[in-house]
């Protein structure tokens, strides 16, 4: 089986850092390494554009507090592209599960049937309550299920579902999605698996080393599956010509990089009710000095912010190996990122997809497109 990748569209900003730096010169700008790129739409158009035309399957919009609305910048980028799938992440339980039915079958029309959907049952608590939500971990999944429940029914026919969480009647959507969406649910425990086997196309999980994703896929195939279903994760990226080269890009990462600001977003990450949170600090325990967890494997992401923080990191063909390594452990999905993405997108395009395609990895790929760069 061919692997699917993603690209990502980065709506909470861009730059050259993990996080933002805290010094500033004597005008209080940093210097132009240091600098953030706004997430306005002309910027987040040339990120897509760039994924459409170098052949990825798809983009991941993501969802959260710092983001732009991902179904407002998934319309806009569907206007600007051609091919590119559009993964919009979501939120159950703070939209009605009607009305995104209706979100989701009119976007599925302006974008010519590219939608994707990325289903969310939670995150980090503090966004969560700015948000009103307070529901505890089991009980967001709990929630989503009777969610979605509604969302795929009103897309065929009519629904009813009085449940906890959800009462609705009759629901339903006059011009359902033709396509239907395929359906991802992020989750690591098991009521994210249980929610996968009902409704998703693909189970999402975060990085971690690949003996843990062939363990994931063995316990989700040990609650006997009624139907099929395939497995991804996320990874940020750093892929250069040479190894020493993409490793010699970590070090001025982490020369940016506030000790003081590690130790608070590693104490308040301490507290999430995410187990793919978890498991993603236990990688690294919040010390700097061994971050690689696993051969071309870097935890430095996930040491100043919240969601997953592994890092392929190597020359193309090391990162090459490491994608097939975990195609080979049931991981069939990639939705991969890095800083800035229009830049990088350009070394895992012309570096890494030549090889892949090459070991007949991307050979399925709807738009496989191979690069012809100039001398120019």
């Amino acid at each position: 089986m061919s692997i699917r990748l993603h690209w990502f569209i980065p709506s909470h900003g861009d730059g050259r850092e993990v996080a933002r730096p805290s010094a500033a010169g004597a005008n209080g700008q940093g210097p132009v390494g240091h600098q953030r790129r706004d997430p306005d739409i002309r910027y987040l158009v040339d990120v897509a554009r760039a994924a459409d035309q170098v052949g990825f399957d798809g983009a991941l919009i993501p969802f959260g507090l710092f983001c732009e609305d991902p179904w407002l910048v998934a319309a806009a980028v569907s206007q600007a592209t051609e091919r590119l799938g559009l993964m919009v992440a979501f939120r159950t339980g703070l939209v009605s599960p009607t009305l995104l039915a209706q979100m989701a079958a009119t976007l599925q029309r302006m974008s010519g049937g590219r939608l994707l959907l990325n289903v969310v049952a939670g995150g980090d608590l503090e966004e969560q309550r700015r948000y009103g939500d307070h529901l505890r971990h089991d009980e967001r999944y709990d929630r989503a299920d009777e969610a979605l429940h509604v969302m795929t029914g009103a897309w065929t026919g009519k629904v009813d579902v009085r449940g906890r969480y959800v009462n609705a009647v009759g629901a339903t959507v006059v011009r359902p999605p033709d396509p239907l969406p395929r359906i991802y649910v992020g989750g690591s425990s098991p009521s994210a698996h249980r929610l996968a086997l009902r409704y998703a196309d693909v189970l999402l999980s975060w990085a971690e080393r690949p003996e843990d994703h062939r363990a994931v896929v063995d316990q989700v195939a040990a609650y006997g599956a009624d139907r099929p279903i395939s497995f991804g994760t996320r990874f940020h990226v750093i892929t250069r010509d040479r190894f020493e080269d993409a490793w010699t890009e970590t070090r001025r990462i982490m020369e940016t990089v506030d000790p003081a600001l590690v130790e608070r977003t590693q104490q308040r990450l301490a507290g999430s009710d995410s187990h793919g949170q978890r498991r993603n600090l236990a990688l690294h325990n919040g010390d700097l000095r061994n971050l690689e967890v696993y051969p071309n494997v870097w935890a430095g992401h996930g040491l100043t912010r919240q969601g997953s923080g592994l890092t392929l990191v190597g020359s193309h063909a090391e990162v090459a190996d490491r994608i097939e390594e975990y195609h080979r452990c049931g991981v069939n999905e990639f939705i991969l990122s890095g800083q800035p993405h229009l830049e990088e997108i350009y070394w895992f395009a012309e570096g890494v997809m030549p090889i892949l395609r090459a070991r007949g990895l991307l050979g399925s790929a709807a738009h496989d497109v191979a690069l012809e760069v100039s001398a120019g």
